[in-house]
């Protein structure tokens, strides 16, 4: 009987740990956020919808730590992952600020811009997904000068704290070796965009290439694209959204589909993988957008051959 008692005893005791061990509330992911863009925006919604599918629900498993109170703020907290969409400045400096915290980016061209030190094992704490722009930039212009046959000059509005004079060369090559002179207009601040702008129109160009940067494809979207209505310039764009929300063309990832990408890059953080050795993507799938409505408030026509290469025709 005492034998008896005593194995009942032992069962209990073992089992009370597991059930405690049950009752405890799941670890909490911590995640500090430094982004442009509004929460209810398309794409942080579709960040955020990407990491509950992945099982990391905010309110359960996983809290933000930022509000954008600042680099240094955001790394004191300690979070277990910062995702950072912003300039390769901001970067830099999260990554002089700390050594330790998993930084997922988002960047134009992440090795050339000194990010990681290769794509495959990036090193340090950081990797992310570099989105090609060089070579997306060129790729735009050659659509832009299929939009406008016969054209003699373009311009390129560039910002001149992303776009380096080896990228501004290659584009002005490529578009002399078509008999065409690329002149470029360039912008450091909000305040420089419209004189730019103003400047390529009275230049007598007839076309506009938006290249790839924050400046132009964030809080100053609706600005850039209103101006090239305005001036009735027929202008390419970075991301497909944009020609969807008025712009007359753009060519490369979809944005919302990017975010997912950055989502799934911090659940493996999260699970245990290492920035150091967790390749840096690229994307998967680049989207030729036409809006014909904008075509038709500028009194510009689009010729048929590119409107059946688009993925997306607005009309």
């Amino acid at each position: 009987m005492k034998r008896r008692k005593f194995i009942s005893l032992l069962g209990s005791a073992a089992a009370w740990p597991l059930a405690a061990r049950a009752q405890a509330p799941a670890h909490v992911y911590r995640l500090g956020v430094m982004v442009g863009q509004a929460r209810d925006s398309a794409m942080v919604a579709a960040f955020f919808d990407e990491l509950r599918v992945l099982g990391f629900i905010e309110g359960q498993n996983l809290a933000i730590v930022a509000g954008g109170f600042g680099l240094r703020e955001v790394v004191k907290s300690a979070p277990d992952v910062i995702w950072n969409i912003g300039s390769t400045i901001r970067t830099h400096t999260l990554r002089e600020l700390t050594q330790t915290i998993p930084i997922v980016t988002l960047g134009d061209d992440m090795l050339g811009e000194g990010v990681v030190q290769s794509l495959a094992r990036p090193g340090g704490n950081t990797t992310g997904i570099s989105i090609l722009s060089p070579e997306l930039d060129s790729k735009r212009q050659d659509i832009l000068i299929d939009a406008v046959p016969g054209v003699h000059r373009l311009a390129a509005l560039a910002d001149s704290k992303v776009t380096t004079s080896q990228q501004l060369h290659v584009l002005q090559e490529a578009a002399r070796g078509r008999g065409i002179e690329l002149v470029v207009y360039s912008a450091r601040t909000p305040e420089d965009i419209i004189p730019a702008m103003d400047q390529a129109k009275a230049a007598g160009a007839a076309a506009l290439n938006v290249l790839a940067t924050p400046l132009f494809a964030t809080s100053n979207r609706g600005l850039v694209m209103g101006r090239a209505t305005a001036l009735r310039l027929p202008a390419i764009y970075q991301w497909p959204e944009m020609a969807e929300e008025g712009g007359f063309a753009a060519y490369g990832p979809r944005l919302t589909q990017i975010y997912r990408q950055e989502a799934r890059l911090v659940a493996k953080i999260f699970r245990g993988a290492n920035p150091a050795a967790l390749p840096v993507e690229q994307p998967a799938r680049f989207e030729l957008v036409i809006n014909l409505q904008a075509a038709k408030v500028i009194d510009h026509e689009v010729p048929v051959a590119l409107v059946l290469r688009a993925d997306k025709v607005i009309e």
